[in-house]
């Protein structure tokens, strides 16, 4: 292991190897033949002076560099013990190659298309407004995270983990610097390959991978599950489920409760999708600096409490795209994704309102938070016309609470209506927004202008409902066989926290199998 070493360097120094030997040799002393590898790279751009912090490891001379490690998956699992994923979003993936790693067979089942015939579905959403209910934005190959933007940003504080998920996702080609950026990003553009990287490992190796299958029953005897129904035919052996839908698969909620097995309503966030040019938040963040070659665009992060409860933005992307994101026809949902430049000339934020089941009148009813949802969703589909455009406002018409003329502009592909959200929003979510968005406006003054628009609803931001699992075991209190898991289930929040989950509950069913056999 090489020697770790931090710095602090100009934009400019930061991208020229001989300017960093330069500052290697001023501070530390070490000759120009030193060699480095960047470990970790922040922006700090607090003051007008930006500066980079670097993590640098050091090696002399001739010293070997260590390789980023690779992952260890069986050849060939083709008559190993057997484990069945339904979900082949990060969790289900990252559930299966883990499964490769113990030499375990892993079956995924998904409801979606994969990512090559997914993105027919999508361009039917974007230019004709046409929803398919099973393969859109939030299902298919890679889940939610495969067009809205790969970003890899966690709090989770296991280090072990999340470096081992970033490394796989390298290990199938994602760019290296996502070990490196301290909020790492693949891009919708380039994300679709990684996905088809993993699939075909886990082909390779022996597992097995269906879409246009979705979950229609599962088969209880004695307290135990020993059958899936999929498609509302087909049935599949099981002695362990991992269940990882993500947090759209309303009809696995229902499923569960039909079955008498418990859920329970869960806080989430909602509130709208704000676009302003990617020009004006550089210069808002960068003091100044615009299109500038050393620094990327700029993103930001806001947060405030009003009411008791946190507002916030949420899945902020710079030089992004705002994206329909329903899963049925008379609903309306937006989100962003970035490419892998983020070169796009606008920016784009959900900024939302965090709400927990109390706020919504009675918090033992498991769809309490689901049905203001869905709720929100239609009504705004309604208010624009029962289509897929969705209401828009100026800013500065919000918070004056008159509807806009007109609107300057918006990547969101459907369209818009120039509508009132003080009229369509619940008055819980709509004035805490106006009252978030001026104490912003304290802190990025340029923030609050009319040239910024609303579109509503972002309603997608985390699951409404959990599915309760032992502390222990990860499996669910009243079938042991049934491994609820990432954001669908209640127990992660992204991609990379996604991925953890998916592994962890493997390890846990692993373990059953082990117990049982």
């Amino acid at each position: 292991m090489g020697k770790l070493v931090q710095l602090q360097l100009s934009p400019e120094e930061a991208r020229n190897d001989d300017a960093i030997r330069l500052r290697l040799r001023e501070q530390f002393g070490l000759s120009d033949a030193t060699q480095f590898v960047w470990r970790k790279r922040s922006i700090d751009a607090r003051k007008k002076d930006i500066r980079i912090n670097a993590k640098l490891e050091l090696f002399e001379k001739g010293e070997e560099i260590p390789p980023i490690p690779t992952p260890n998956y069986h050849p060939n699992v083709q008559n190993a013990p057997e484990i069945v994923i339904i979900g082949a979003g990060p969790a289900g993936l990252f559930a299966a190659l883990r499964a490769l790693e113990l030499g375990l067979k892993p079956f995924i089942y998904e409801r979606g298309q994969d990512v090559r015939s997914r993105r027919r579905d999508l361009a039917k959403l974007n230019k004709e407004s046409i929803v398919n209910p099973e393969s859109n934005y939030c299902f298919g190959e890679g889940g939610a995270g495969t067009y809205s933007d790969g970003k890899l940003y966690t709090r989770s504080k296991k280090r072990g983990n999340v470096q081992h998920a970033l490394e796989t996702f390298v290990f199938f080609g994602a760019d290296p610097d996502i070990l490196v950026d301290a909020h790492p990003h693949i891009g919708t553009n380039k994300l679709p390959q990684v996905i088809v990287a993993m699939r075909e490992q886990i082909l390779k190796s022996g597992g097995e991978i269906h879409f246009e299958h979705k979950l229609t029953d599962l088969h209880v005897q004695d307290g135990k599950l020993y059958e899936i129904e999929l498609n509302g035919k087909i049935r599949k052996e099981t002695r362990a489920l991992i269940l990882a839908t993500g947090h759209s698969a309303r009809d696995i909620f229902y499923l569960l409760h039909e079955k008498g097995l418990r859920i329970q309503s869960k806080g989430f966030a909602l509130g709208v999708r704000i676009e302003h040019r990617q020009e004006l938040i550089d210069q808002i963040q960068y003091h100044g600096r615009v299109n500038d070659d050393f620094l990327p665009p700029a993103s930001y992060s806001l947060a405030t409490q009003v009411n008791e409860r946190g507002v916030y933005s949420f899945c902020m992307c710079p030089g992004g795209i705002i994206a329909p994101c329903a899963t049925e026809q008379n609903e309306v949902v937006t989100n962003g994704w970035s490419p892998s430049k983020r070169n796009n000339p606008y920016s784009n934020s959900g900024i939302v309102v965090s709400i927990l089941p109390e706020d919504l009148g009675n918090p033992e009813d498991p769809f309490v938070c689901l049905n203001f949802q869905k709720e929100v969703e239609k009504a705004c589909w309604k208010a624009a016309g029962s289509t897929q455009k969705v209401p828009a406002q100026r800013l500065i018409d919000f918070l004056n609470n008159v509807p806009s003329e007109s609107i300057p502009r918006s990547s969101y592909q459907p369209g818009y209506e120039c509508l009132n959200l003080n009229e369509i929003l619940p008055p819980l979510i709509a004035q805490r927004l106006q009252k978030a968005f001026r104490q912003f406006g304290k802190s990025m003054p340029e923030f609050l202008t009319n040239d910024a628009v609303l579109h509503a609803p972002e309603s997608r931001t985390s699951s409404p409902v959990q599915i309760p699992r032992d502390a222990e075991s990860l499996s669910h209190p009243e079938l042991p066989q049934l491994f609820p898991c990432g954001e669908g289930a209640g127990y992660a929040g992204g991609i990379i926290s996604a991925a953890i989950d998916g592994m962890k509950c493997l390890d846990a069913a692993a373990h059953l199998l082990e117990s049982t056999s």
